[in-house]
């Protein structure tokens, strides 16, 4: 894959709440998956093309051409988790195992999808007081903490905290405090197959946490991150390997393999 090839992107909102509720109409009037879509559009530049899709969209704007074209996914919902429809998801899911990087956002963590990533509850404690809350980097070289302060100050939030139902993460890059004493894992990473997962927690609906510069970064570091360095790969065809493959001598050139002694190309089954 070109390292130099514009990052596709494409910014998933569930969009309920914006029709909803007026507050969060005022914070957010053309949605948030827009704001945040202009975001990381403004400081991606012309590295990215950024599109948006919503939940209300046939196929929830998620058809397979779409996933195809998209190296990193990403996802906030809320209030209509169920409302996604268990095929997209299952896309959603392979083209993750295939290579497409995902952020998952703030209440995504109960999302189908992200569930189905974790295979468990994700559950965790939470409650909406507007708490302060310090987001402290605990991975100060990870890239998706580049140029983010120390700590990230979001002045209003809902508060998430543990027990946090996730497996192990591969990295821990944030670690929240809030303001009633509580912590959270608030930026943690994973590799599923050969794609890349980042969530993120900062981004109540009720709060105007994505006009903030340094979430924004933060996402727009974590799309750097997860984007996809090598072409889509199968995830689920698994080659087939006779005896004779491993008593043949042979090495891998960079294109393929060649015999070892002899140089030859070896061809592929």
């Amino acid at each position: 894959m070109n390292a130099t090839a514009p990052i596709h992107v494409v910014v998933w909102g569930e969009n309920r709440h914006e029709k909803i509720n007026a507050a969060v109409q005022k914070i957010y009037p053309d949605g948030m998956h827009e704001t945040i879509a202009a975001g990381v559009r403004s400081l991606l530049g012309d590295s990215a093309t950024v599109a948006t899709h919503v939940l209300d969209e046939p196929e929830h704007g998620l058809s397979e051409e779409v996933l195809a074209s998209t190296d990193v996914l990403l996802w906030w919902g809320h209030i209509a988790h169920d409302d996604v429809d268990d095929v997209v998801v299952e896309r959603i899911h392979r083209h993750v195992l295939e290579g497409m990087g995902i952020l998952v956002l703030h209440s995504g963590h109960h999302s189908k999808i992200f569930r189905r990533l974790m295979g468990t509850t994700c559950s965790l404690r939470w409650r909406n007081d507007g708490d302060r809350e310090l987001v402290w980097t605990v991975a100060p070289r990870h890239p998706i903490t580049d140029g983010i302060p120390q700590p990230l100050i979001v002045p209003g939030q809902e508060m998430y905290g543990e027990f946090f139902d996730i497996p192990e993460p591969d990295e821990l890059v944030f670690i929240s405090s809030f303001s009633g004493g509580e912590v959270f894992r608030s930026g943690v990473t994973y590799s599923r197959g050969f794609g890349r997962v980042f969530y993120f927690s900062p981004g109540d609906e009720a709060y105007p946490v994505y006009h903030d510069r340094g979430i924004q970064r933060v996402l727009a570091n974590g799309i750097r991150w997860a984007r996809p360095t090598l072409p889509r790969e199968s995830y689920l065809v698994t080659p087939n390997y006779a005896r004779e493959d491993f008593d043949r001598p042979r090495r891998w050139n960079g294109a393929g393999f060649e015999d070892w002694t002899t140089g030859e190309p070896i061809p592929a089954e």
